[in-house]
């Protein structure tokens, strides 16, 4: 401890330059004591990550912000799940399985997790076709293309379900083309499957084109100049790359079509055994006042969904860890 009236200055070290003042003599020398203390083990600036924790952040806030998290997921989320599957637990084991296991509920979740694994596909391979288009060229019209891509997000569902039936119907425009073919699309799980489609497109577009544009174009450029073929640059450098992301956009235009109700109805047919959707079973048993063979089937899809999307996030987190580990 420095004595009254006593010159801490005159303790210091001087510098090489010796314009420097008082102020910057001790400056520099706390800078070096911090780094003897930083090397020496006896002092961090970051906390390594400690059991779950995340690594430590010098702002403030960390917790009133995770209070505030988790109070709004509780809320919007957990406690209305909650309610869901409390609900249903009061027809107990039996009286569960016996509203869920019915051959028209089973026909309805083949129906619709088929249906919105088929859609989800489709959209993971021209979402990436167009995000791939928008990213990299440049043509006339290309910012209306891009806004088309939005227009599934602001369209109301029952209003893309009429259109997509007076198009797709023996007598409209798509439809009877396609009759001639003998193919039918409206009234049939193949228009349920156009409908998830159509929902799902803009989920697979915006996940994966903003990492197609942070992709370094040298990885690519080494490629071609070790020989590689296009072919080849595409699966091995590019592809790799974009799985992660494409997972992603898989996930969630997966998990709408599971959910999705409006745009279905209308061109599905709703025929039980046929082309009845999971979401629409729940609505007929509500409006027959059985809540709680709602409260099941509601319940059933709640878990079959959360365990295919967990695996698929532990898929894509398997996925990134290792791209980037190569």
């Amino acid at each position: 401890m420095a004595r009254p009236g006593h010159n801490v200055c005159s303790d210091l070290p001087v510098l090489a330059d010796g314009a420097f003042g008082c102020a910057e003599r001790v400056r520099v020398a706390l800078a070096n004591d911090l780094t003897l203390l930083q090397e020496g083990g006896l002092f961090q600036t970051n906390r390594e990550p400690r059991g779950m924790l995340l690594r430590y952040s010098v702002l403030p806030g960390f917790g009133l912000t995770l209070g505030l998290a988790l109070t709004w997921l509780s809320l919007i989320v957990l406690i209305p799940l909650s309610a869901l599957a409390i609900h249903a637990s009061g027809l107990g084991w039996s009286g569960f399985w016996h509203e869920v296991l019915t051959p028209r509920v089973l026909a309805a979740f083949q129906v619709s997790f088929t249906t919105a694994l088929a859609a989800a596909l489709i959209n993971v391979v021209f979402g990436l076709l167009v995000a791939w288009v928008l990213v990299r060229y440049r043509f006339p019209g290309q910012k209306l293309v891009d806004a088309l891509v939005d227009l599934p997000f602001a369209l109301p569902t029952a209003v893309a379900g009429i259109a997509l039936t007076s198009l797709y119907a023996t007598n409209g425009w798509i439809g009877s083309i396609l009759a001639e073919w003998g193919i039918r699309v409206a009234f049939t799980p193949l228009g349920i499957v156009v409908a998830l489609t159509f929902i799902g497109l803009p989920f697979v577009v915006r996940t994966v084109e903003p990492v197609l544009q942070d992709l370094p174009p040298e990885e690519e450029e080494a490629a071609l100049s070790l020989g590689a073929s296009r072919w080849q640059t595409f699966t091995r450098v590019i592809l790799p790359a974009l799985t992660p992301a494409l997972l992603t956009g898989f996930a969630l235009a997966f998990a709408r079509g599971l959910g999705e109700y409006g745009s279905v109805i209308f061109i599905a047919g709703n025929m039980p055994g046929i082309s009845e959707i999971v979401p629409l079973l729940i609505i007929i048993k509500l409006e027959q006042f059985n809540y709680h063979g709602a409260t099941a089937i509601g319940t059933l899809m709640l878990m079959l969904s959360f365990v295919l999307l967990l695996v698929i996030n532990l898929l894509q987190a398997w996925m990134r860890a290792r791209h980037v580990h190569h």
